[in-house]
């Protein structure tokens, strides 16, 4: 469900699409563009985007470098969240996060039930929070980069949205740092 209070003003933020595949390329990342078409049509800005093979080191590092980025906000990545032996992406997010956002993959999973039905079972997608900064690691079809962005991170990702969202947190996802 979505409220979004038109009197308070929309805040875009810097995100950042990752692409995990040993087979794409800028030329062919179906899923990147869906998720650049929608960052850039909700008004926010397109902060960085690549691709990367799935190694669990090289998307970790590609993670750190971009948390360490002061003109990154969010991370989205897209690819390599099933269940195959390639598929290390989960694991590379979790490398790096400090804490992670548990509902975000219960959430996906009841959008991808309503969508695909018990196939939904094999996604692993999760979203965590490093260096004040927020990461989701999304399947690669270009159906699961649209339900997650328009039944989830659209709203999240949008300070109007009531009665919360991870915009109007942002100040605070590294208070503990700021206080040593």
């Amino acid at each position: 469900m979505s409220r979004i209070d038109d009197t308070q003003e929309f805040i875009p933020v810097r995100i950042a699409v990752l692409t995990v595949s040993d087979t794409r390329s800028l030329a062919d990342d179906r899923s990147g563009d869906t998720l650049v078409a929608r960052i850039e049509a909700a008004g926010h800005h397109l902060a960085a985007r690549d691709i990367v093979t799935d190694d669990r080191e090289i998307i970790a590092d590609t993670l750190r470098h971009w948390i360490a980025d002061p003109e990154v906000d969010v991370i989205v990545s897209t690819g390599g969240t099933g269940l195959t032996g390639r598929d290390v992406t989960v694991e590379a997010h979790r490398d790096v996060y400090e804490k992670e956002i548990d509902a975000f993959g219960t959430v996906f999973t009841i959008v991808s039930m309503n969508k695909i039905g018990t196939s939904a079972v094999q996604s692993r997608a999760t979203g965590g929070v490093a260096g004040g900064t927020y990461l989701f690691a999304l399947p690669g079809s270009t159906g699961a980069c649209k339900d997650a962005w328009d039944e989830i991170l659209q709203y999240q990702l949008d300070y109007r949205h009531r009665p919360c969202n991870f915009v109007e947190i942002f100040p605070r996802l590294d208070e503990k740092q700021r206080r040593k």
